[in-house]
């Protein structure tokens, strides 16, 4: 928003006292917009959608409070600022406490308004930013932005329809790489809780001690360099909703307090006293069988009937071929707008080629191959050599007939085997260690040392 062309409606029934304020915000660069009522004020709100209002308390039939109530109720979040003579200070500071973004006394001091006019006109422009901000990632994210050809995808949109709007929990289950995340994104978007905070929190990422950390927040002090008090994923989504990647890697005794937190709706910041309320939809999810996890003592019974109130299953990519098509024509169109290539079509013995491979490693995996097509493509067409698969073993090449390709050294094997593990795993660290038989450190070390970019399973 332009400060020059932000128009605020200013309400006043005094003639006087009207046309000096709107000389003062006038003069400040603004538009006025008059009026001398609650009911003239309310139609022009409706009507010309003004980034500030400015009311006298104290109006004519209903007040400056019924005038800020009627806002309040919109979905507009419009500043509201109120003019009052010093007999009805208490009730401007009530007003505060309603929603009113800030108040003047009279006799003004015409300097002082134009400053709070101007901040009130900042606060509407961040705001309305914020506002689009969140409308963008909604619509990024919406169920309706899923490919979804198949019918075992249809049915995964239909549940995400069932259950959006209510702040039900669900337990998203599949293997790495089908998209458990862009599920939960979807559940967020379409629901009433869309303009609030989406955190996601991978369980499997942290120690033990950092996971409670990170899910429930520390008090300064708490432990060896807990410097400052910090809130929790339960804290940053409050109001919004809460992803939790990979549960059944959470350890046992974060999974008594996740539950504890579950039940409450409260949280105890590690080395906290009292706890802290919160509000949050939760959403799970897991590559793992919860159930047998719960069977060989692994997963707490409790939270797992806490979790698992709705359950999404996301169907593997081998599993519904129909996808494959449509998945990897938008993925290439991204990969062209991305890396600015130009790419026009992709060849059917391209999709041919698609079509007979396993997909180990599901829609994140078809992602990393048909982009890497596209930044290797030799021409503007799409074909079968320009796809880096080897079909014979159902893993992705490196462009020769056989792994490793020759001339390929001992550190570039490495690293290769470290990339399609983190693939496969949806970067999930400790699973890496244990796939690869190494410690967790060596994975760190290596990772950092390859300099390998670790893509989440939401951007598969």
């Amino acid at each position: 928003m332009d400060a020059k062309t932000a128009r605020i409606l200013v309400v006043e029934d005094d003639p006087d006292g009207l046309r000096s304020v709107s000389e003062a915000i006038a003069d400040a660069g603004y538009e006025v917009l008059p009026a001398t009522s609650v009911e003239d004020a309310w139609t022009c709100f409706r009507r010309e959608k003004p980034d500030v209002v400015l009311t006298d308390l104290v109006l004519p039939g209903a007040d400056g409070l019924d005038l800020l109530a009627r806002i309040r109720a919109t979905s507009d979040p419009v500043p509201v600022l109120l003019m009052t003579a010093h007999s009805s200070v208490e009730t401007a500071v009530q007003a505060l406490k309603n929603g009113a973004y800030d108040y003047l006394v009279k006799p003004l001091d015409l300097d002082d308004l134009q400053a709070r006019v101007s901040r009130a006109v900042e606060t509407s422009r961040l705001r309305n930013e914020n506002t689009a901000l969140h409308r963008e990632l909604s619509e990024r994210y919406a169920a309706r932005t899923l490919v979804a050809a198949s019918s075992r995808m249809q049915d995964v949109l239909r549940k995400i329809e069932a259950v959006a709007s209510t702040a039900v929990t669900v337990l998203i289950t599949g293997e790495s790489g089908v998209g458990k995340e862009l599920v939960a994104r979807a559940l967020h978007a379409d629901g009433a809780r869309a303009q609030r905070p989406f955190v996601a929190l991978n369980c499997g990422a942290f120690t033990e001690t950092l996971l409670e950390s990170e899910l429930f927040g520390h008090e300064k002090g708490a432990f060896t360099g807990a410097v400052a008090r910090h809130p929790g994923a339960f804290e940053r989504a409050d109001g919004g909703t809460l992803f939790l990647d990979e549960i059944g890697l959470a350890p046992r005794p974060v999974q008594i307090r996740l539950l504890r937190a579950l039940e409450e709706r409260e949280v105890l910041r590690v080395g906290g006293l009292a706890p802290v309320p919160v509000d949050v939809r939760v959403i799970a999810a897991s590559n793992r069988d919860l159930r047998e996890l719960v069977r060989t003592a692994v997963f707490l019974p409790d939270l797992l009937y806490r979790l698992q109130v709705v359950t999404i299953a996301v169907p593997p990519l081998r599993e519904r071929p129909e996808d494959i098509r449509p998945l990897a024509e938008r993925f290439a169109a991204q990969a062209v707008r991305d890396h600015g290539r130009t790419v026009e079509r992709l060849a059917p013995d391209y999709f041919e080629a698609l079509s007979a491979h396993s997909w180990p490693g599901n829609v994140r995996e078809l992602r990393n191959v048909v982009e890497s097509s596209v930044i290797l493509a030799r021409g503007p067409i799409l074909t079968r050599a320009d796809l880096a698969l080897d079909l014979a073993d159902g893993h992705p090449s490196t462009g020769g007939d056989s792994w490793p390709p020759p001339g390929m050294t001992l550190a570039q094997i490495e690293k290769e085997v470290l990339r399609r593990s983190l693939a496969r795993t949806g970067a999930n660290r400790t699973q890496v260690a244990r796939e690869l038989d190494v410690s967790l450190r060596t994975v760190q070390r290596k990772i950092q040392e390859y300099g390998l970019c670790e893509r989440k399973e939401g951007e598969a």
